[in-house]
């Protein structure tokens, strides 16, 4: 079993020129195979309101929430770092009121880390954390936390003044004990400044070629659901949505065709039946 990768590590990647592939899981199966895959770090985003609850954004997303799905993805993917977004309203409440919330993920979640949108603004409680043993990973650019405030999906760093309090903002979370910063739909050349200007890692998500490392959303990547919408950032690797809308139609159409259930899919009364073989039932219960 492979240790989950630590802060330290991080930044040893980063001065030996490896790059940091992390993903999004939000669930048990998705841990599992992300760790079987080989990645460095899992995120269980806040991203989780909008492709598994349902939500227009991620505001209504609760720390009650984050923890269910930390849960999950620590018991999916043993090995592997989980950092887990503090969701909306639960920092920027002052460095005691963000402590507690962010201990909730670390104790009852299990993650290894937290994440928390914001710059200088939230630089005093970045520092709280992390003099308290809980790692910080920041996240600048577009920060979808703000999104009712900022009016939508916006790239950032288009110009030098945006540009040069991004990288002010990324040199005051490393100052206050960020262990990396995500950089979020951040102009490539903006991008490539903060990470040559950092000593720790940023990892990127539509910013381009010039970072430590990229995040993905799982089921982006995947495109795992329905109408899923192209992204410019984005690339697909499979495309189980249909797959499994394949089969579950197919399903549909056997059972009102009484192709299935069929008889090997039946207990018989002329069958041994004590004890229900696992190629059967799995070992399992209902």
């Amino acid at each position: 079993m492979p240790k989950p990768l630590t802060p330290p590590r991080w930044k040893a990647l980063k001065r030996q020129g490896n790059k940091i592939a992390m993903v999004t899981a939000y669930d048990y199966p998705s841990a599992q195979l992300a760790e079987e895959a080989g990645v460095d770090a899992i995120l269980v985003g806040d991203s989780l309101g909008n492709v598994v609850l349902g939500y227009d954004t991620t505001v209504p997303v609760t720390l009650d929430d984050m923890i269910l799905h930390t849960k999950s993805v620590v018991r999916g993917a043993p090995g592997t770092m989980i950092v887990t977004d503090m969701p909306f309203a639960t920092y920027r409440l002052g460095p005691e009121a963000t402590l507690r919330n962010a201990a909730r993920i670390m104790q009852e979640g299990g993650a290894h880390a937290v994440k928390l949108e914001g710059g200088a603004d939230i630089a005093e409680e970045v520092r709280r954390l992390v003099s308290s043993g809980i790692p910080v990973l920041g996240h600048l650019g577009l920060t979808p936390q703000s999104l009712l405030q900022i009016g939508g999906y916006k790239i950032q760093g288009k110009d030098q003044a945006s540009a040069e309090r991004l990288l002010a903002d990324a040199k005051t979370l490393e100052e206050a004990g960020a262990f990396g910063v995500v950089l979020e739909l951040v102009m490539e050349p903006a991008a490539q400044q903060v990470t040559r200007e950092l000593t720790i890692p940023t990892i990127g998500i539509g910013a381009g070629r010039g970072c430590d490392g990229q995040v993905l959303v799982y089921h982006d990547m995947i495109r795992y659901g329905s109408n899923i919408r192209e992204k410019r950032m984005v690339k697909s690797y499979a495309n189980v949505g249909d797959t499994i809308r394949s089969a579950i139609a197919e399903y549909v159409n056997e059972v009102k065709n009484e192709a299935f259930p069929e008889e090997r899919h039946s207990f018989l009364p002329d069958e041994k039946l004590d004890k229900l073989p696992e190629k059967l039932y799995g070992g399992g219960s209902q």
